[in-house]
């Protein structure tokens, strides 16, 4: 069953805490949706051994807890000689305490290093010597649509999943969050949090993020979106550096809208969050955004983004119970609002 932390799912779309297994060793794929080391050209358990297991720990008053929950359990991909594991951010915000796992049995306990908002990445440091190998970083360069891949999860083979890739396209979030390009893959990977999409030469291409379902070949099948590996070297060494990726931080209106037949509406606010704070209400059909019309997640993203960095003014134009409504919205930086990682 899905924990009672994780909201249902959104548009076919369902992303926390990352997993849908109660018990996260206590399972195992069929023998014959797992990868066999006869049918691959690399080495198989050094790929295995670099996912590890990621649990973490959120206070009850973080700004993330209502939503994401208190205890959020998912995957971190080994990708440093240091130990340094890369994992989906959501999984580590303001987390107070975090623990990561091998598949020989070792826990140490890890320190959240950084979380970038507008790829999904989070980065964690063991806090010791982690006994796990690194993988070599890939592309989604080998990620063509009908491509056979790997959806690797902690756990060893038992939980690693032969998948192929159904679609490679842009993916716009109703939490203000946008893609230029993801990799959808099937069957799903039931924990998927943090998983690694491995191609046929043993690299990484993706970090696990969604549980999608969607219409293939005519019929509804469950898949998972992998966030391109590409994304993170350009913004690697400041993330290491400073926690953040080095661009100003882009303008969020803590607005949860949905999509449906070229139509905004807002589906919830973020408490104390801008749009809140500008009396836009749940329920509001969004018009314009900066003196532009806009009719999907993606127009209405790079709208906003587009009127400069956090803090600038948004106006809107929303439409409620027949009344045309023009609110302008202080935006804000999202770090802001989230409890930051205490030192160790």
């Amino acid at each position: 069953m899905i924990s009672s932390s994780m909201p249902s799912c959104h548009r076919g779309v369902s992303f926390f805490p990352g997993s849908i297994m109660s018990d996260e060793r206590h399972w195992a794929f069929p023998p014959d949706l797992q990868p066999q080391q006869r049918d691959l050209g690399f080495d198989l358990a050094p790929v295995l051994d670099a996912v590890v297991g990621l649990r973490a720990e959120i206070p009850p008053d973080a700004f993330t807890a209502p939503l994401l929950g208190t205890e959020r359990a998912g995957n971190g991909v080994v990708i440093g000689d240091d130990g340094l594991v890369l994992t989906i951010g959501y999984l580590v915000t303001e987390a107070e305490a975090l623990w990561l796992s091998t598949n020989d049995g070792q826990v140490l306990p890890g320190h959240p290093l950084a979380y970038d908002f507008a790829t999904g990445f989070g980065l964690v440091m063991p806090l010791g010597r982690l006994d796990a190998p690194a993988i070599a970083l890939g592309s989604i360069a080998s990620c063509a649509e009908g491509t056979e891949l790997l959806s690797v999860g902690h756990g060893g083979r038992e939980h690693a999943l032969r998948s192929r890739v159904f679609a490679r396209r842009p993916f716009a979030g109703y939490w203000e969050y946008l893609l230029d390009e993801a990799v959808f893959v099937t069957p799903a990977h039931p924990q998927w949090g943090g998983s690694a999409l491995v191609d046929l030469e043993g690299r990484l291409a993706g970090i696990g993020s969604l549980l999608v379902e969607e219409a293939v070949d005519g019929k509804r099948v469950q898949g998972n979106m992998y966030v391109p590996i590409d994304l993170l070297l350009p913004i690697l060494d400041d993330l290491l550096r400073t926690g953040r990726s080095g661009r100003p931080p882009r303008p969020w209106l803590g607005m949860y809208t949905s999509e449906a037949q070229g139509e905004l509406v807002v589906g919830g606010l973020a408490p104390g969050g801008p749009a809140e704070r500008a009396g836009v209400r749940e329920g509001d059909l969004l018009l314009e955004a900066g003196g532009r019309r806009v009719h999907s997640l993606a127009e209405l993203y790079r709208r906003v983004w587009s009127l400069g960095p956090a803090g600038v003014d948004v106006p809107l134009v929303v439409a409620r119970e027949g009344t045309l409504l023009r609110p302008v919205l202080r935006s804000a930086d999202r770090n802001d609002f989230l409890k930051k990682p205490r030192l160790h």
